[in-house]
């Protein structure tokens, strides 16, 4: 069979599972694997009180948000100046009020996700300075970049949300990019995504471009956009994050609460006291949500990452937050909230095996912890400061299999093929039975991306690796993307609504 046979019949056999929903290309995975629990119900128990002891002895300082203040001196915290602090169980009350699972719209209904429970979202890496590609190196992101990344996520099956700043798009003003970068999002792509939270004025602009896209009553009553907020690690929440954190509650859209932590320099070395700092910083940002609306969707998010204390650079995609990601996972079951957790990360420079071994761990932890929305699914490089289009795809591959190990094992009649083994007897192969031949266009998932022939072959045709050929795959992917529909009145709404806003300030590139 020639390559163009081989990559049509791949084609194929990646459609049908799409019409089967037994795949890729459904609008998310609901599991069928558990979850793995590594602390037991005493451990748990210590990791919560070291949690209740921070909030309640140390506290966590807000800065520069008076309202935060406000809402909570009336709901009975200890307020002395920015420092709030909590007595044992009280935001665990407040966060009773939290779904535990919630819709987020996708322009098109059929990319809807559910987030929260058994269900898992995967979603592009986020907030890259950088980008790069084998062709031209390492360079500053541009929104001809941030435009690409949003089509090739567009173009996957392996994914389910477009996400959010996917990479900085640096030619554009700083005050003015979150309206080009939401206008990308809701036109170039017809999933989920997420808008911006650099200030409150601007996650209020993300929140109206969406009620221009889906009807402001619409989104009053629904989830259609998430705001990634994170803490200022240790124990600070700073105005810039909450204000626009309330602003996505008030609006009833889902805040992700996120604390950063580098274990020794923005939180202790040890994982367990970094699991109950992170702990406690993130209740008392879902409960900031609960606070401004009342069953307001809310995302439990979590972000451990190590670090070398001989050089003092960061260092992701290492065992140790990796299975801090498990406890984390436990812990935000027992609150009852949905999960962001782990993801695709790597302090590699290149789309090398360091690369994909260390991503491997911690999607893998993300994957087994329990997580909900994944972010930073794919493209994840040089510890996060760049975006690179090769291990895009190559991440992609492994969201793409993670479908399939997320199924678990499928056990009835048909599958255990006892009839198989009748039909073909001892000694003799299963390739032309009648059960092989029933599935053999679904039974395997296919990469786009690993060369599985003789070495001979593979050596004839150049010997190219895996970065080699996601680097032909991303510019395919380019060259055949078409968006998707969009109303012509919605188009036009949301370009004048960018436009009013850029003409109403100069530009500001701080």
């Amino acid at each position: 069979m020639t390559e163009q046979g081989v990559r049509s019949g791949r084609q194929a056999r990646q459609v049908e599972r799409a019409k089967k929903g037994g795949g890729m290309g459904r609008p998310y995975i609901v599991r069928n694997i558990p979850t793995y629990d590594v602390l037991s119900e005493e451990n748990l128990l210590k990791v919560e009180h070291a949690a209740d002891r921070i909030l309640a002895e140390t506290g966590i300082e807000f800065r520069d948000d008076a309202v935060a203040l406000d809402h909570w001196k009336r709901a009975g915290a200890k307020v002395d100046g920015l420092l709030v602090k909590f007595e044992p169980g009280m935001l665990r009350e407040i966060l009773k009020s939290a779904p535990r699972e919630f819709t987020q719209h996708a322009r098109n209904p059929a990319n809807s996700v559910r987030i929260g429970g058994k269900n898992v979202v995967f979603a592009p890496a986020y907030g890259s300075p950088f980008v790069m590609d084998i062709d031209r190196g390492r360079r500053f992101g541009t929104l001809e970049d941030f435009q690409n990344f949003i089509k090739l996520a567009q173009s996957s099956p392996n994914f389910h949300h477009s996400g959010g700043t996917i990479c900085e798009p640096t030619d554009i003003p700083v005050n003015k990019r979150h309206l080009d970068m939401v206008l990308a999002h809701l036109t170039l792509s017809d999933r989920p995504f997420m808008g911006s939270v650099t200030s409150e004025d601007r996650a209020e602009d993300s929140i109206e471009m969406s009620r221009i896209a889906f009807g402001r009553e619409f989104v009053n009553d629904n989830c259609v956009i998430l705001g990634n907020v994170n803490v200022n690690s240790p124990l600070v929440w700073d105005g810039t994050m909450t204000n626009a954190l309330r602003a996505y509650a008030r609006a009833n859209q889902a805040a992700v609460v996120v604390p950063f932590i580098l274990g020794g320099a923005m939180g202790p070395v040890t994982s367990a006291g970094g699991i109950a700092q992170s702990l406690a910083e993130t209740m008392a940002g879902c409960a900031l949500t609960q606070l401004e609306r009342k069953g307001a969707p809310v995302i439990f998010g979590n972000f451990l990452s190590s670090m070398s204390l001989r050089s003092g650079s960061p260092t992701f995609g290492t065992p140790e937050p990796a299975i801090g990601s498990m406890v984390i996972g436990q812990l935000a079951r027992r609150l009852g909230l949905p999960l962001r957790c782990s993801g695709n990360f790597t302090t590699s420079k290149l789309p090398d095996a360091q690369a994909m071994m260390e991503g491997t761990m911690s999607m893998l932890a993300a994957i087994h912890c329990g997580a909900n929305f994944i972010l930073h699914s794919a493209g994840f490089l040089d510890g996060l400061l760049s975006m690179s289009y090769e291990k895009f795809m190559l991440d992609a591959d492994l969201c793409g299999s993670l479908h399939t190990y997320l199924d678990g094992v499928k056990i009835d009649d048909d599958q255990l093929a006892v009839e198989a083994f009748a039909e073909v007897g001892p000694g003799n192969h299963f390739f032309g039975c009648s059960h092989t031949m029933a599935h053999y266009e679904t039974a395997f998932w296919d990469s786009d991306l690993s060369d599985n022939e003789p070495f001979e072959k593979w050596e004839a045709a150049g010997s190219h690796d895996a970065a080699y050929r996601a680097n032909k795959l991303w510019k395919k992917r380019l060259a055949e993307y078409e968006a998707p529909v969009l109303d012509a009145g919605v188009a036009q709404g949301l370009t004048e609504f960018v436009e009013a806003k850029k003409a109403s300030m100069g530009d500001a590139w701080y």
